[in-house]
């Protein structure tokens, strides 16, 4: 073999051999002209190019579709693997037939809605899960703690979830009597740090890859609650992913199930309206504030203007809470009324700020809902839908793999005032036929950020909102957002980025 040296070629002879995958060292010596051995030396060359693995593509589940990879070299269908070079970077994006869904990727780096990512780094094998659409119906119970990492003796007891690892965690054998028929469980999910900071946290069905979508954001490290509706996984497990240790605690208030299920309840959307508002007190639902270490009863509904029927069974609200004084808050809790205050809650506030979080609650008696507060607070109450038993305009749950609908970080930019979000058309494709959205918003403030409002495109905004971020931090908050014509609007007080997942949604 040869080699330039100085602008001569030198003759030298030697034996490759592979030093790692893509890289070749090369052992060599020269001669002079009389033959004598005049140096020896090794060097590694890169032939990243001489290397090549195989992506292979399979398909499972009850449901069909096709996979094409973004370069044109999958179609599967017909062509179910390709060669590439060593560490290519490779799309993949399913594409489900009609009636079925995409649940989740395996043997992928990441996923995204409907695609995958990976590097082709060793002979790999990438699998898409079709099931076909299966209705899904509420059935809800009294909130009950399934999982708290900081309790070594509990079911799903410690250790706190180590940085850029995950668990998993079968909902069925927490002892909150779910039973494994469950396909979706309703969850609050709160993070307690182990250190200052927590970039991001994400839950998703056990078994499928981790997908490009969080949960809830604590960088300033402060424990926060948000609410979520996740597809139960293999064993009917779910996911969390920490990006930094952390404890976490899943509360459950109920679980959607597949049809025919006698307990099962159907969802009915509302223009979000504003329930009750202890800060007003000429409201049906007004003052006084709600005193530490107290509950208070709320007849739900006494809000007539919200159009709640008598027989509504569970509801879906949203709460925000008004700290006296800016004062600490530890947490509030929310449960039926006529029920023993359970071990569980729906927020925390430890910093005293303006903060709100998502809940679907069973209504108790007489409708009513009861709260309990550690500290004196004002608490407002909005509400998008309710539960009842199924019938003219109910609607059901349908999940799939979890998508980002928007990132303005990535497109529009930060704004100001009203955006519109075509969810039909956009990246994550959802039929015409939905009804309503689950969305979990994050914003990422430039300044402080009074409020966020969501609510159907083509309507007037009504006076509710969906999170508050007065001290400027990253928030995110579940939605429920009922849907007319296939967009949402959103309105912010102040300049933000906004970040839209969506995970299911609800149609007939």
């Amino acid at each position: 073999m040869y080699e330039i040296n100085g602008g001569a070629w030198q003759n030298y002879t030697g034996a490759f051999y592979v030093a790692a995958p893509g890289i070749y060292s090369v052992g060599f010596y020269s001669r002079d002209n009389a033959g004598n051995v005049a140096t020896t030396q090794y060097a590694n060359f890169i032939i990243a190019y001489n290397s090549q693995n195989s992506l292979t593509v399979t398909k499972t589940g009850n449901g069909s579709g096709t996979i094409t990879s973004a370069d044109g070299n999958i179609n599967c269908g017909s062509i179910c693997s390709y060669t590439y070079y060593y560490e290519q970077p490779v799309t993949l994006i399913a594409t489900p037939a009609v009636g079925s869904v995409l649940t989740g990727w395996t043997g992928c780096d990441l996923s995204f809605g409907n695609s995958c990512t990976l590097n082709v780094n060793a002979d790999r094998t990438a699998v898409a899960t079709f099931s076909q659409l299966v209705a899904l119906q509420f059935v809800p119970i009294a909130p009950c703690r399934v999982v708290d990492t900081r309790n070594p003796n509990g079911p799903f007891g410690g250790p706190a979830i180590q940085g850029q690892s995950s668990r998993d965690f079968a909902i069925p054998s927490g002892g909150c009597d779910i039973p494994s028929s469950a396909a979706a469980y309703a969850l609050n999910v709160t993070v307690v740090p182990v250190n200052s900071t927590l970039g991001f946290m994400t839950a998703w069905p056990t078994g499928f890859t981790r997908t490009l979508t969080s949960t809830l954001n604590s960088p300033d490290g402060r424990i926060k609650a948000n609410a979520t509706i996740v597809p139960a996984g293999a064993n009917g497990a779910v996911s969390i992913y920490a990006s930094d240790t952390s404890h976490v605690v899943l509360d459950i208030d109920g679980y959607f199930a597949p049809l025919p299920n006698p307990d099962a309840l159907a969802f009915y959307p509302l223009t979000p309206c504003r329930v009750a508002d202890t800060r007003n007190p000429n409201g049906p639902l007004g003052g006084p504030y709600l005193h530490g270490g107290q509950q208070r009863d709320f007849p739900v509904l006494e809000a007539t203007t919200c159009n709640i029927p008598a027989n509504a069974q569970a509801y879906s609200m949203n709460l925000t809470v008004v700290p006296r004084g800016g004062m600490p808050l530890g947490y509030l809790t929310v449960w039926p009324s006529g029920q023993a205050r359970p071990l569980a809650s729906t927020l925390n506030d430890l910093p005293g700020a303006i903060i709100a979080n998502a809940a679907i609650v069973p209504a108790g008696t007489g409708g009513d809902i009861d709260a309990y507060v550690t500290e004196d607070t004002d608490l407002v109450i909005d509400i998008d839908g309710y539960f009842a038993a199924p019938g003219a305009g109910g609607l059901s749950l349908y999940t799939f793999s979890p998508c980002r609908a928007l990132d303005t970080r990535r497109g529009e930019g930060a704004f100001s005032g009203t955006l519109v979000t075509n969810f039909v058309t956009g990246p994550c494709a959802l039929p015409s036929a939905a009804k309503g959205y689950v969305l979990n918003a994050t914003v990422v403030p430039l300044f402080p950020l009074g409020y966020l409002t969501l609510w159907p495109d083509s309507e007037d905004q009504p006076l509710v909102s969906t999170l508050n971020a007065v001290d400027g931090s990253i928030t995110s908050n579940m939605a429920i957002v009922p849907n007319v014509n296939g967009s949402t609007d959103a309105y912010t007080t102040g300049f933000t980025q906004l970040i839209l997942d969506i995970s299911s949604y609800f149609a007939p």
